[in-house]
């Protein structure tokens, strides 16, 4: 599609049209769309027909982070929007597994399931000031969920099944749900797992659940464990929930209405819930999907995720465009390195997003799609999660998908959504994001806050955005949210990556610059698995370490402290990663397991995560410690020279596939 047929040409043409405005190219109309934030948001808001759904009082009341409030007055709801793009002449889901045939999802039938569903929920007590929380995989059940959730006015949350019950339970008490919806199992890599034991697990640690929802999939409902141990907790089929009427009923919430909780973990402590509102979402998302990435509705939209990433949300709200949406629940590499593009070839997937680290292994597996599989219909290919080496940047030009648009994208679960990535209006170039979305005020700044254009700095955002959080669960006085991203700089978003913006507005992100964890897109507090690892008899201390190396590798290294009188063996790894396994989840599984004296610590006490992290990405030990402000600063060499052998091919050890 060339750039004059794209929506945002449409949107500038519309501009021109209705407002008289008209720009030179893509930096002009960014400088317009981040100066005069009230004139650029309230251009998306008419644009995309919200102006048709309410009025509203002011754009933007306060300016100031994070106090700033979004088109005060206006009332809409996010599952509403969702369904107002029902037509007979394409699906509104394809679901598909690793076994079985693409299911489509008429817009009809998802409208009448998400209406039963919604009516279930209100004869249970659901509504507003209540949550639903879903252990479910990527699948129409979960997406029906969301939705009547929403429907309802009543805050949406979900974990993959993949996750440990410790790390559910982590997320979900936090949340209160007074509903839980679970599914029997999943299927990955050609196994089955039984998920039945693990959700009465859940149900023990959940005492505000009332209602538990099981949704049969791979089971026969009167086969196998108990669901429920608890009484208390009155059990519902999915079947007899949804379609028992055909329209759904909307509860007219408030711009600022909470609509979901989303999880990521900082370095220490439970993990963060962040919550957004219905209004920041619909018109976030309809401006980063429509005007940046140049999502239509006849587009068929598959991101392979689960529905424990951001963009399982990002993908869902490819409903806000009319979008099929194509769920995926499996192994991108079922059955074999392909297995994405075999899935995008089935389902005739014109849109398909993924995570930087299965790009890269797939290049190095000497993968060849675009000879194995039919990706003619593919015309546009979003990655995310983590910077690539430019060798990947070519290999999916050239043995991918020749003739498809590579749009790299960075945002993240906090403001679900995107900083910076492509546009039509914009060249791709090998190694970089394109340029910062619309809207978005980003710059790179030294420790002084100080512009440092094409310099590696703090990636920040100096001026508001709708999706940003509206709170963190269980933070009075938003003191965590504060602290998470306006400690540094005070009425500034620091959104805790390295980032340089080059002069021609280009982008590139060099990883997290805290010592949050990073696997895949996903964010994962080191706290969590040190609660685990260091459970375990044999283990006395432990450090793990997530570092974007300088050859595109992301390293996650876990180093381990034996208990004194105990030595390390095959035995012990296997242990500390079946703990892990079980525990977390197969993604917190570190790359490899380093048995060491000593963790090196600040004199109160912290572990030298992000010290250690800029050691083992090339960093002097001089550079990045005080001589006398730490414990065991032996160590620190010590890690010098296992960051010495890593870059030389050294120190790596998947253990993945264990």
């Amino acid at each position: 599609m060339s750039a004059g047929r794209s929506n945002i040409a449409d949107f500038l043409r519309w501009l021109e049209k209705e407002r008289g405005l008209s720009f030179t190219d893509y930096a002009d109309v960014w400088r317009w769309s981040t100066d005069d934030l009230p004139g650029f948001w309230s251009a998306v808001w008419e644009y995309y027909g919200l102006d048709g759904v309410s009025d509203y009082d002011e754009v933007l009341a306060d300016a100031t982070m994070p106090d700033a409030r979004w088109f005060t007055g206006a009332r809409l709801n996010f599952a509403r929007q969702c369904l107002a793009h029902a037509t007979d002449e394409r699906p509104a889901l394809i679901a598909v597994s690793e076994t079985g045939a693409p299911q489509a999802i008429s817009w009809e039938r998802l409208t009448s399931e998400v209406a039963g569903v919604a009516a279930t929920l209100r004869e249970m007590g659901v509504g507003p000031g209540d949550c639903v929380a879903g252990y479910l995989p990527n699948i129409p059940e979960a997406v029906v969920a969301l939705l009547a959730t929403a429907a309802v006015g009543a805050t949406w949350t979900v974990c993959s099944p993949d996750f440990g019950t410790p790390s559910v339970l982590a997320r979900l008490r936090q949340a209160r749900p007074t509903v839980l919806v679970a599914a029997d199992g999943y299927r990955y890599g050609g196994k089955e797992y039984d998920r039945r034991p693990h959700a009465a697990e859940i149900l023990d640690g959940l005492p505000t659940v009332r209602h538990l929802v099981a949704v049969d999939r791979l089971y026969a409902s009167e086969d196998g464990p108990a669901w429920s141990r608890r009484p208390d907790v009155t059990q519902h089929r999915w079947t007899a929930l949804s379609g028992r009427q055909a329209q759904p009923a909307f509860a007219d919430v408030p711009f600022d209405h909470p609509l979901w909780i989303l999880w990521s973990s900082g370095t220490t402590g439970l993990p963060k819930g962040i919550v957004h509102g219905h209004g920041g979402i619909v018109v976030e998302l309809l401006k980063a999907l429509g005007l940046g990435v140049d999502l239509r509705a006849d587009d068929r939209y598959f991101f392979h995720t689960s529905t424990s990433w951001m963009v399982w949300n990002f993908m869902i709200a490819g409903l806000l465009h009319g979008t099929t949406l194509v769920l995926y629940d499996g192994s991108p590499t079922h059955p074999a390195i392909n297995g994405v593009w075999r899935i995008a070839a089935r389902t005739g997937a014109t849109m398909v997003g993924v995570g930087a680290a299965y790009l890269i292994a797939a290049e190095k597996a000497g993968a060849h799609p675009a000879a194995e599989t039919d990706l003619r219909a593919v015309r546009s290919i979003l990655q995310t999660g983590s910077a690539m080496p430019d060798s990947t940047w070519h290999w999916v030009r050239g043995l991918l998908a020749p003739d498809a648009r590579l749009q790299s994208i960075c945002g993240g679960t906090d403001i679900c959504s995107v900083l910076a990535g492509g546009s039509p209006l914009l060249p791709v170039r090998t190694g970089r994001i394109s340029g910062p979305a619309l809207g978005v005020a980003l710059a790179s700044w030294d420790a002084t806050g100080q512009p440092r254009t094409g310099q590696q700095g703090e990636l920040v955002v100096t001026a508001p955005l709708p999706s940003m959080p509206l709170y963190f669960v269980d933070d009075p006085g938003d003191e965590r949210y504060k602290s998470s991203y306006f400690d540094v700089y005070p009425g500034v978003w620091r959104h805790g990556d390295w980032a340089t913006v080059d002069t021609d507005l280009s982008v590139v992100v060099a990883g997290r610059s805290d010592a949050t964890l990073n696997r895949m897109g996903v964010r994962m507090g080191s706290a969590d698995l040190y609660a685990v690892v260091e459970a375990l008899p044999r283990i006395a201390d432990s450090l793990v370490i997530g570092a974007e190396l300088s050859d595109g590798r992301y390293c996650m290294p876990l180093f381990v402290v034996p208990a004194e009188g105990t030595g390390f063996d095959d035995a012990l790894r296997d242990e500390i990663v079946g703990a892990i396994r079980q525990s977390l989840s197969p993604r917190h599984v570190p790359d490899v397991v380093v048995p060491i004296e000593a963790v090196p610590r600040t004199l109160t006490g912290k572990k030298l995560e992000v010290p250690v992290k800029h050691i083992l990405q090339g960093a002097r030990v001089t550079d990045v410690s005080t001589e006398g402000a730490v414990t065991r600063p032996d160590m620190l060499a010590w890690f010098a020279d296992f960051a010495a052998e890593l870059r030389a091919g050294g120190g790596e050890g998947p253990l993945q596939g264990k």
